[in-house]
């Protein structure tokens, strides 16, 4: 995946201006309009019938150095790892204001979603909904509410075989953007990125008419995030307020370890950003709430340091 980066450049103001030669009592003339740095400097006297002089204008310009914002992810990103028993974690990050953002962990960096793809499917649900130019149903939008609000998994089975199980799951994703998720018929076994769960929350979350989903089923989708339950109220909402989110936690029977995942917007310093944060390996879900906390609010500190 490219690098993302940001280049801050200033002038140098080292412009000389028009050497203006005026007839004096003396016969003298000045050098004049030279930058601040600069003291006027005596010019040779000349008669006062020689006509104005140009000097050439130069110009400096010096850059401040490129800031590299996926590198400066991974600089803040890495030490959490430092402790975290083998656990891996991928974060891409936006702001939606201005378009910058910051990825850690490239398109290889695939994860089980666990009930993150809730969204994909209730995205899914209502791109169906458009083309067949209906509202959902009255039984759809009880399934996506408890699908969202409460991460029912019964709805989430329910929805999927709405929106024609994996097939068209994956149908969906490809209208939305997604290069790297491959859908599962077992949901939660979905694979993603990082990357890609940020394409998704900006077909969520933007304001481009362009995109797949309607301005309504964008609004539709996004009040289900702000109204998840309490006790699922974790994750990126730890970097900053005005959080939409949906969570996705899954321990594997194999290993007992555990799948960790978050995606969302919150607001902060001003900006919104939209942030995903996948991860595996973990030992419990409360250590990996934690760490998946910690990346989200190390991934928003990077973008806010940029602007």
């Amino acid at each position: 995946m490219p690098r993302h980066r940001i280049r801050r450049s200033a002038l140098s103001a080292s412009v000389t201006a028009a050497v203006l030669l005026a007839g004096s009592a003396a016969g003298g003339a000045y050098l004049a309009g030279r930058s601040p740095d600069h003291a006027p400097a005596a010019v040779a006297s000349v008669s006062s019938v020689s006509p104005a002089v140009t000097a050439p204008a130069t110009e400096r310009t010096s850059e401040e150095p490129v800031v590299d914002l996926d590198a400066e992810l991974a600089g803040a990103v890495e030490p959490l790892l430092a402790g975290a028993d083998g656990a891996a974690v991928s974060v891409a990050v936006v702001d939606s204001g201005s378009g910058t953002r910051a990825v850690y962990g490239g398109a290889d960096a695939t994860y089980d979603t666990a009930s993150i793809v809730k969204v994909d499917i209730l995205a899914a649900l209502l791109l169906r909904a458009q083309d067949e130019k209906r509202e959902l149903t009255a039984g759809e939008r009880g399934h996506a509410v408890t699908m969202i609000e409460n991460s029912d998994n019964d709805a989430a089975t329910a929805l999927l075989a709405a929106v024609g199980g994996a097939a068209g799951l994956d149908s969906a994703n490809e209208r939305l953007g997604l290069t790297s998720t491959t859908a599962a018929h077992a949901w939660g076994l979905t694979r993603t990125t990082a990357a890609d769960q940020l394409t998704l929350l900006e077909a969520v979350f933007g304001t481009d008419t362009g995109t797949a989903l309607s301005a309504d089923s964008r609004t539709y989708l996004r009040g289900l995030m702000e109204r998840v339950e309490a006790d699922q109220q974790w994750g990126v909402s730890a970097a900053g307020s005005g959080w939409a989110l949906k969570n996705g936690w899954m321990p594997r029977t194999a290993t007992g370890l555990w799948n960790i995942n978050s995606i969302g917007r919150v607001t902060a310093g001003g900006h919104t950003y939209l942030v995903a944060v996948l991860s595996g390996g973990q030992r419990t879900k409360e250590s990996g709430i934690a760490l998946v906390e910690s990346a989200a609010r190390a991934a928003v500190g990077v973008l806010r340091a940029a602007d």
